[in-house]
Protein backbone atom coordinates (compact mmCIF):
# COMPACT_ATOMS: atom_id res chain seq x y z
CA UNK A 1 0.00 0.00 0.00
CA UNK A 2 1.22 3.31 -0.90
CA UNK A 3 1.28 6.37 1.70
CA UNK A 4 0.71 9.45 1.17
CA UNK A 5 1.70 12.06 3.70
CA UNK A 6 -0.14 15.56 3.30
CA UNK A 7 1.07 19.07 4.23
CA UNK A 8 -1.78 21.68 4.68
CA UNK A 9 -2.71 24.01 7.54
CA UNK A 10 -6.77 23.81 6.47
CA UNK A 11 -8.47 20.68 8.10
CA UNK A 12 -10.92 20.99 5.46
CA UNK A 13 -8.78 20.04 2.72
CA UNK A 14 -6.80 17.44 4.91
CA UNK A 15 -10.00 15.35 5.71
CA UNK A 16 -11.42 15.58 1.88
CA UNK A 17 -8.18 14.81 0.54
CA UNK A 18 -7.48 11.70 3.36
CA UNK A 19 -10.77 10.75 2.27
CA UNK A 20 -10.62 10.42 -1.02
CA UNK A 21 -7.03 9.34 -1.05
CA UNK A 22 -8.01 6.72 1.18
CA UNK A 23 -10.41 5.47 -0.61
CA UNK A 24 -8.53 4.83 -4.08
CA UNK A 25 -6.70 2.53 -1.54
CA UNK A 26 -3.86 4.90 -0.36
CA UNK A 27 -2.55 5.10 3.24
CA UNK A 28 -2.64 8.54 4.87
CA UNK A 29 -0.93 11.11 7.38
CA UNK A 30 -1.23 14.28 7.88
CA UNK A 31 0.95 17.30 9.15
CA UNK A 32 -0.78 20.73 9.57
CA UNK A 33 2.85 22.83 8.94
CA UNK A 34 5.99 21.90 7.34
CA UNK A 35 7.71 21.72 10.86
CA UNK A 36 5.76 18.71 12.15
CA UNK A 37 5.95 17.63 8.21
CA UNK A 38 9.67 17.37 8.93
CA UNK A 39 9.11 15.08 11.89
CA UNK A 40 6.72 12.77 10.14
CA UNK A 41 9.78 12.22 7.16
CA UNK A 42 10.97 9.86 10.06
CA UNK A 43 8.79 7.25 8.11
CA UNK A 44 9.51 8.07 4.48
CA UNK A 45 5.83 8.24 2.27
CA UNK A 46 5.86 7.24 -1.34
CA UNK A 47 5.04 10.98 -2.11
CA UNK A 48 3.84 14.42 -0.27
CA UNK A 49 0.89 16.71 -0.92
CA UNK A 50 2.11 19.69 0.15
CA UNK A 51 0.80 23.05 -0.03
CA UNK A 52 2.70 26.01 -0.36
CA UNK A 53 1.58 28.45 2.10
CA UNK A 54 1.60 27.58 5.72
CA UNK A 55 3.11 28.72 8.98
CA UNK A 56 6.54 28.05 10.52
CA UNK A 57 7.54 26.62 7.62
CA UNK A 58 6.58 27.73 4.33
CA UNK A 59 5.84 24.77 1.97
CA UNK A 60 8.89 25.81 -0.38
CA UNK A 61 11.48 25.90 2.61
CA UNK A 62 9.64 22.52 3.25
CA UNK A 63 10.63 21.52 0.04
CA UNK A 64 14.18 22.89 0.27
CA UNK A 65 15.06 21.13 3.43
CA UNK A 66 13.59 17.86 2.26
CA UNK A 67 15.74 18.11 -0.92
CA UNK A 68 19.12 19.04 1.26
CA UNK A 69 18.57 15.81 2.80
CA UNK A 70 18.48 14.10 -0.92
CA UNK A 71 15.10 12.87 -0.33
CA UNK A 72 13.88 11.59 -3.72
CA UNK A 73 10.12 11.10 -2.43
CA UNK A 74 7.84 12.54 -5.42
CA UNK A 75 5.93 15.74 -4.40
CA UNK A 76 2.82 17.20 -5.76
CA UNK A 77 2.27 21.13 -4.87
CA UNK A 78 -1.14 22.92 -3.78
CA UNK A 79 -1.09 26.71 -4.69
CA UNK A 80 -3.43 29.41 -4.55
CA UNK A 81 -4.60 30.55 -8.24
CA UNK A 82 -1.88 33.22 -9.63
CA UNK A 83 1.22 31.64 -7.37
CA UNK A 84 2.75 31.86 -10.71
CA UNK A 85 5.91 32.53 -9.14
CA UNK A 86 5.57 29.68 -6.20
CA UNK A 87 4.83 27.33 -8.87
CA UNK A 88 8.04 28.26 -10.82
CA UNK A 89 10.21 27.73 -7.57
CA UNK A 90 8.54 24.94 -6.37
CA UNK A 91 9.61 22.93 -9.96
CA UNK A 92 13.21 24.66 -9.44
CA UNK A 93 13.15 23.36 -6.10
CA UNK A 94 12.49 19.64 -7.59
CA UNK A 95 8.66 19.13 -7.36
CA UNK A 96 7.53 17.21 -9.63
CA UNK A 97 3.83 18.61 -10.46
CA UNK A 98 1.32 20.97 -8.85
CA UNK A 99 -2.41 21.96 -8.51
CA UNK A 100 -4.11 24.94 -8.14
CA UNK A 101 -6.70 25.72 -5.70
CA UNK A 102 -9.52 25.41 -5.56
CA UNK A 103 -9.12 22.04 -7.44
CA UNK A 104 -10.93 18.73 -7.89
CA UNK A 105 -10.31 16.21 -5.62
CA UNK A 106 -10.62 13.25 -8.81
CA UNK A 107 -8.08 16.03 -10.15
CA UNK A 108 -5.54 15.71 -7.41
CA UNK A 109 -5.96 11.39 -7.33
CA UNK A 110 -5.57 11.54 -10.56
CA UNK A 111 -2.55 13.30 -10.67
CA UNK A 112 -0.80 11.60 -7.71
CA UNK A 113 -1.47 8.21 -9.42
CA UNK A 114 0.79 9.46 -12.80
CA UNK A 115 3.63 10.86 -10.76
CA UNK A 116 4.12 7.05 -8.68
CA UNK A 117 3.57 5.66 -12.29
CA UNK A 118 6.23 7.83 -13.51
CA UNK A 119 8.49 7.00 -10.67
CA UNK A 120 7.98 3.47 -10.74
CA UNK A 121 8.82 3.88 -14.46
CA UNK A 122 12.12 5.27 -13.85
CA UNK A 123 13.01 2.82 -11.43
CA UNK A 124 12.30 -0.30 -13.33
CA UNK A 125 15.76 0.91 -14.55
CA UNK A 126 17.40 0.63 -17.88
CA UNK A 127 19.94 -2.01 -18.48
CA UNK A 128 22.71 -1.11 -15.85
CA UNK A 129 21.59 2.06 -14.59
CA UNK A 130 24.69 3.34 -14.73
CA UNK A 131 26.47 5.75 -17.10
CA UNK A 132 30.27 6.95 -16.45
CA UNK A 133 31.99 9.52 -18.80
CA UNK A 134 35.52 10.87 -18.12
CA UNK A 135 35.43 11.26 -14.09
CA UNK A 136 31.77 11.19 -13.79
CA UNK A 137 30.01 8.20 -12.60
CA UNK A 138 26.16 8.32 -12.43
CA UNK A 139 23.65 5.31 -10.90
CA UNK A 140 20.40 6.45 -12.01
CA UNK A 141 18.95 2.91 -9.81
CA UNK A 142 20.58 4.51 -6.47
CA UNK A 143 20.65 7.91 -7.08
CA UNK A 144 24.46 8.17 -6.66
CA UNK A 145 26.87 10.47 -8.82
CA UNK A 146 30.35 11.36 -8.14
CA UNK A 147 33.34 13.17 -9.94
CA UNK A 148 36.68 12.36 -9.23
CA UNK A 149 35.61 10.14 -6.85
CA UNK A 150 33.71 13.04 -4.79
CA UNK A 151 29.82 13.12 -4.52
CA UNK A 152 27.70 15.43 -6.96
CA UNK A 153 24.52 16.86 -5.44
CA UNK A 154 22.40 16.65 -7.84
CA UNK A 155 18.58 17.04 -7.49
CA UNK A 156 15.98 14.61 -8.48
CA UNK A 157 14.76 16.59 -11.70
CA UNK A 158 19.01 17.02 -12.60
CA UNK A 159 19.15 12.71 -12.48
CA UNK A 160 15.83 12.81 -14.84
CA UNK A 161 17.67 15.38 -17.47
CA UNK A 162 20.90 13.21 -17.33
CA UNK A 163 19.16 9.96 -17.54
CA UNK A 164 17.28 11.11 -20.80
CA UNK A 165 20.76 12.40 -22.12
CA UNK A 166 21.66 9.02 -21.48
CA UNK A 167 19.10 7.47 -23.22
CA UNK A 168 19.53 9.27 -26.00
CA UNK A 169 23.31 10.15 -26.23
CA UNK A 170 24.61 12.27 -29.02
CA UNK A 171 21.27 12.81 -30.25
CA UNK A 172 19.64 16.75 -30.12
CA UNK A 173 16.65 16.74 -27.53
CA UNK A 174 14.93 19.92 -27.86
CA UNK A 175 13.51 21.85 -25.22
CA UNK A 176 9.76 20.59 -25.78
CA UNK A 177 10.87 17.39 -25.24
CA UNK A 178 12.83 17.88 -21.88
CA UNK A 179 9.31 19.73 -20.28
CA UNK A 180 7.30 17.17 -21.61
CA UNK A 181 9.42 14.34 -20.60
CA UNK A 182 10.97 15.57 -17.63
CA UNK A 183 8.50 18.08 -16.22
CA UNK A 184 5.57 16.31 -17.64
CA UNK A 185 2.74 17.32 -20.10
CA UNK A 186 0.11 19.33 -18.09
CA UNK A 187 2.59 21.27 -15.92
CA UNK A 188 3.11 25.11 -16.90
CA UNK A 189 6.80 25.96 -17.29
CA UNK A 190 9.11 27.83 -20.00
CA UNK A 191 12.00 26.96 -22.17
CA UNK A 192 13.93 28.92 -19.64
CA UNK A 193 13.54 26.32 -17.26
CA UNK A 194 14.91 23.95 -19.49
CA UNK A 195 18.42 26.48 -19.66
CA UNK A 196 18.19 27.00 -15.84
CA UNK A 197 18.66 22.91 -15.13
CA UNK A 198 21.13 22.63 -17.89
CA UNK A 199 23.17 25.15 -16.43
CA UNK A 200 22.88 23.84 -12.93
CA UNK A 201 23.94 20.86 -14.52
CA UNK A 202 27.10 21.46 -16.21
CA UNK A 203 28.40 23.53 -13.38
CA UNK A 204 28.52 19.78 -11.38
CA UNK A 205 30.20 17.57 -14.10
CA UNK A 206 31.91 19.99 -16.84
CA UNK A 207 35.41 21.06 -16.24
CA UNK A 208 34.88 24.30 -17.50
CA UNK A 209 31.18 25.16 -17.48
CA UNK A 210 31.74 27.95 -19.98
CA UNK A 211 33.14 25.72 -22.79
CA UNK A 212 31.14 22.51 -22.03
CA UNK A 213 32.12 19.49 -23.62
CA UNK A 214 29.31 17.15 -22.40
CA UNK A 215 26.46 18.72 -22.90
CA UNK A 216 26.46 21.07 -25.77
CA UNK A 217 24.06 23.50 -27.34
CA UNK A 218 22.30 23.14 -30.18
CA UNK A 219 21.72 26.97 -31.23
CA UNK A 220 17.61 27.68 -31.05
CA UNK A 221 16.95 24.00 -30.66
CA UNK A 222 17.94 22.25 -27.54
CA UNK A 223 20.78 20.36 -26.47
CA UNK A 224 22.89 17.13 -26.69
CA UNK A 225 24.81 14.90 -25.05
CA UNK A 226 28.01 13.56 -26.11
CA UNK A 227 29.96 10.78 -23.26
CA UNK A 228 33.43 11.33 -25.02
CA UNK A 229 33.28 14.57 -25.21
CA UNK A 230 33.25 17.32 -27.80
CA UNK A 231 36.10 20.44 -27.91
CA UNK A 232 34.90 23.65 -29.41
Amino acid sequence: MKRILIVDDEPGIVLALSDELEMEGFQVRAAADGEAALVALEELPDLIVLDVMMPKVSGLEFLKRVRARELRVPVLMLTAKGEEIDKLLGLELGADDYVTKPFSLREVVARVKAILRRAEDAARDKPGGKLRFDEVILDFRRFEASKGGKPLDLTPREYRILELFAERAGEVIRRDEFLNKVWGEDVYVTDRSVDNQIFNIRQKIEDDPTRPRYIVSVRTVGYKFVPEGERA
